[in-house]
């Protein structure tokens, strides 16, 4: 029986560059020294820098495991509503996104699912995997493990940076939503809540 366990993280905090502030970094040391007790075998990233960074701080608390890029974990908008669906919040959000754009983010996201999303059948032991990406792509994977209708999505978009999600996936079984934006590894001046005025947990 496959087994594959993914641990879905977002980014460290970056700046308006794209790039990792001194925070983002010592939130990927952190998550990385979390999950370098766990028998690891590959920490994925997205194209972008501020994951690729973090995928290498992450790894470093893992000697020998391998990290590559992975090009579905890029962030991208995995699916839009019709106008009538959208809450007034997310209104402005969608302004100026076109037929082609939506489509090429829907494509985008069933190749994420595809790839991450389901059980490893070529797999000879259970298998356990890092995939270092983005808020949208995270929401759109926990989406999909509960078999939420698409545009359920945008209600589990406020992950965390360096927030750990794990999935896991069983040939033959339903996936298994572990834990959603979990931020114990992070002390209290790391962690982001998406309360207004920054307010902690």
């Amino acid at each position: 029986m496959a087994a594959r366990t993914v641990y879905l993280v977002r980014h460290g905090a970056a700046d308006a560059w794209g790039q990792l502030t001194d925070e983002g970094r010592a939130q990927s040391r952190l998550i990385g020294q979390r999950l370098a007790r766990l028998p690891i075998d590959v920490v994925w990233h997205s194209p972008l820098p501020r994951a690729a960074e973090s995928a290498r701080i992450i790894a470093a608390a893992m000697p020998r495991v391998l990290v590559d890029e992975a090009a579905e974990l890029v962030d991208h908008v995995p699916f839009v509503p019709d106008r009538e669906e959208l809450s007034p919040s997310w209104v402005g959000f969608f302004d100026g996104y076109d037929r082609s754009e939506a489509d090429a983010g829907r494509r985008t996201a069933d190749g994420l699912v595809e790839r991450f999303g389901r059980p490893n059948t070529r797999a000879q032991r259970p298998t356990h995997e890092v995939a270092v990406t983005h808020a949208y792509p995270i929401a759109w994977m926990v989406r999909d493990a509960l078999s939420a209708p698409p545009s359920r999505w945008m209600s589990l978009a406020g992950v965390a940076n360096t927030g750990l999600t794990v999935i896991d996936h069983t040939d033959g079984e339903p996936p298994g939503v572990v834990m959603v934006n979990d931020m114990s590894h992070l002390p209290a001046e790391l962690r982001w809540t998406g309360f207004a005025g920054g307010r902690q947990l």
